[in-house]
């Protein structure tokens, strides 16, 4: 009895706080995102196939247990999805959670991840703070954050002449750390900020907002915003003339969904910097068609992409490590590069931060687009140590502790 006691303690402590009900017992993955807001096209179930693609490509099974993905929808309410987490974690026995949904949705998890020691790979949440002031040791940020996607076309706008600058911004944590973040880039490439307005999420008339943008007369009118509210705010900026009467519209997170709402014609020689977009090459060609026929027809977004680097990354760390326990895989994942179809070779720091390439991209004119979503053309490489804030300069306690 005393030898069966002892095995039964050892495979607890090498599962974790994520032991199995019953022998049978599948080892489940949670995505967790927006799947009936202003995010569902980016993300929504779109993540979720692309989390199964990951289970396929690594075979189904880990660690002697089947391989299940569960899905839910937090409604861009952070007591929503913590309360669903929660609930994972502690009567559902899920292993780990994916994608997360937007930044202050991702701050809820990432804390709940901090004390219940679980992974939480980090596809839909883009603010800098993420890795900054609030890592997490079992948090990592495969979505690139908003000091990145904001500095290389700011730079490259100053570079311009394009020196003058006001920020429509949308109200919640997202929109804070990247107004912040493009703001800096923009002072330190020799430019000026004019101004700022506020939106409030999911908000369908940027008239007014708008209207303060053009009697701050600046060069750039820079859209600190995503998914609906960037396309929306996009197509009434036509409607309003900013762009005939000289003023530049440039975005920073910018996703295929929004360029797919948005059209060609309204979208035409937007420039901005992704991670990964379907039509690179064969590898990601062949994923990518595979994804649409599983999903709408659509390729994914970077969201869904990364949400399947996040989720396979995690399968190879935890086989590596023969551990469920979230600690253990973390540290795993670290030590491991992450490499897939979408991300190569790409390290993780020791606060959680991806560190894959970047691109620059420009949306293509409707008689450039050869066939259906042929939409953008890759103008420039852009490597991940000159584009990513310094490990220094996020002020991540954990780094702090180990110095």
């Amino acid at each position: 009895m005393k030898r069966y006691l002892s095995i039964i303690a050892a495979a607890s402590l090498a599962l974790g706080h994520h032991a199995f009900a019953a022998d049978n017992d599948p080892v489940r993955i949670g995505v967790l995102n927006d799947s009936s807001g202003l995010y569902a096209d980016l993300s929504g179930e779109g993540s979720a196939v692309a989390a199964r693609m990951a289970v396929e490509e690594f075979g189904g099974e880990l660690l002697g247990h089947k391989l299940e993905v569960v899905h839910a929808d937090h409604q861009n309410k952070p007591d929503v999805a913590s309360s669903i987490v929660r609930k994972w974690i502690d009567v559902d026995h899920v292993a780990m959670v994916a994608d997360g949904g937007p930044s202050s949705i991702a701050s809820a998890v990432q804390e709940i991840a901090r004390e219940k020691k679980f992974v939480f790979t980090i596809a839909g949440g883009f603010a800098s703070t993420l890795t900054g002031p609030a890592c997490a040791a079992t948090s990592f940020q495969f979505a690139p954050d908003t000091f990145a996607l904001s500095s290389a076309p700011t730079k490259a706008a100053v570079a311009k002449g394009l020196d003058s600058w006001f920020f429509l911004t949308a109200d919640y944590s997202f929109g804070h750390a990247l107004d912040k973040d493009a703001s800096a880039a923009v002072v330190a490439a020799g430019g000026k900020v004019l101004g700022h307005v506020f939106h409030p999420l999911n908000t369908p008339d940027f008239s007014s907002f708008l209207l303060q943008a053009q009697s701050a007369q600046p060069k750039v009118v820079g859209l600190a915003n995503a998914g609906g509210d960037f396309s929306n705010a996009l197509k009434q900026a036509q409607e309003f003339g900013l762009a005939q009467s000289g003023q530049h519209l440039v975005g920073f997170l910018v996703l295929h969904s929004d360029i797919q709402a948005i059209g060609l014609e309204a979208a035409q020689g937007l420039e901005f910097a992704t991670a990964t977009y379907w039509d690179v090459d064969d590898k990601t060609r062949a994923w990518s068609r595979d994804f649409m026929k599983r999903y709408r027809g659509k390729p994914p977004t970077m969201v869904q992409s990364l949400t399947y680097s996040g989720v396979l990354h995690w399968l190879k760390a935890a086989k590596a490590a023969g551990s469920l326990d979230g600690e253990k895989v973390a540290a795993k994942m670290h030590d491991m590069k992450v490499d897939d179809v979408f991300v190569h070779d790409a390290a993780i720091r020791p606060d959680g931060r991806v560190m894959e390439d970047l691109m620059m991209v420009q949306v293509k004119s409707p008689k450039e687009s050869e066939y259906p979503f042929d939409d953008l053309k890759v103008t420039g490489h852009l490597e991940s140590a000159s584009t990513y804030r310094s490990l220094a300069d996020g002020k991540c306690p954990l780094v702090q502790a180990s110095r």
